[in-house]
């Protein structure tokens, strides 16, 4: 069995759908970078994508294409995000209530919202009809290369947005004046006041920005990966890319990597699912104990890190 499973780990079929899976988390896990970047946690993406998920469904719908419906998600994430920053900053309540009240009617608000706008309830199945859903797309010269084709061509122009975001990230936080505004507020705000830097402009853009990046792993969840909305959609998604922003220590490469990891557990748990004689218990805990896992090796990483920065810690414990 162990040899079935190591053979179908490394099956084209297998990675592709790792990639597929990888997506959403790795667009979740890129808007928690910026937002820890300028030192704002915003844990509502979870509640963030299950509300863009809806309205990307719904305007796609209302116009008949599935490039306002994404463009429709983007905009209401961004809405969320900056509401929440708006009681953060403006009306100074915590975030961390900000973030949990968005995952609050993202949970429940939805069916509401769902029921009030079309009369369906649960699903949006009824509206998708494939010309709604966000299309894939075939690389030329990569098509055509056995195996690595199966692998990397053929996804979602989403997927190929989600991994050409760690580069653009990247690039915007350590490259541009806007990136060294954000870090310079997320490390040092008073510092960053005292030259003349916007601190809550700069975190506006910071959790505007995340609420993007939720609002496409939202869009990429109702308009490719589920084929419509449903009320279980996300799945926890949100959460599980807090843990990879995480693991990944707030860096886009090191993010995407632990999003790859998540979305190996998950790929891996559905292949196992399929397989005779093993059980359903263990294959529901294989993303959970990659979570667990993963935050233990963090954990010890950052513990070694601070032991070479600080050598005279141990001694002085």
């Amino acid at each position: 069995m162990i040899g079935d499973l190591l053979l179908s780990i490394f099956n084209a079929d297998f990675l592709y759908s790792v990639i597929r899976i990888t997506a959403p988390i790795l667009f979740a896990a890129l808007g928690a970078v910026i937002a820890e970047k300028a030192g704002v946690v915003n844990i509502g993406l979870e509640g963030i994508m299950m509300i863009s998920a809806l309205f990307g469904v719904l305007f796609g719908y209302w116009t008949q294409s599935w490039l306002i419906g994404v463009i429709g998600a983007v905009v209401i994430g961004v809405l969320l995000a900056l509401l929440i920053g708006f009681f953060a900053f403006e009306m100074k309540t915590d975030i961390i209530l900000g973030g949990i009240a968005v995952n609050m009617l993202g949970a429940g608000g939805t069916i509401f919202l769902l029921n009030m706008f079309t009369g369906m309830k649960g699903n949006t199945g009824a509206l998708v009809t494939r010309e709604l859903l966000i299309p894939t797309v075939d690389i030329p010269l990569i098509k055509s290369i056995p195996y690595l084709g199966q692998v990397l061509s053929g996804h979602a122009v989403l997927t190929y947005l989600a991994f050409l975001l760690v580069w653009l990230i990247w690039v915007v936080l350590y490259k541009t004046p806007l990136g060294l505004n954000i870090r310079a507020v997320g490390e040092n705000p008073e510092a960053a006041t005292s030259i003349g830097v916007s601190v809550q402009k700069i975190q506006y853009i910071a959790i505007g920005l995340s609420g993007a990046m939720a609002g496409l792993g939202g869009a990429f969840m109702s308009m490719y990966y589920s084929q419509g909305w449903n009320s279980g959609m996300v799945a926890g998604r949100g959460f599980i890319a807090l843990a990879a922003t995480a693991m990944g220590r707030g860096e886009p490469v090191g993010t995407m990597l632990s999003s790859l990891l998540f979305g190996l557990a998950q790929a891996l748990r559905t292949k196992v699912s399929g397989m005779q004689g093993v059980s359903s218990y263990l294959v529901s805990v294989i993303p959970y104990l990659v979570t667990i896992i993963g935050l233990v090796l963090y954990a010890i990483s950052v513990k070694n890190k601070l032991k070479k920065r600080h050598p005279l810690a141990k001694g002085a414990e």
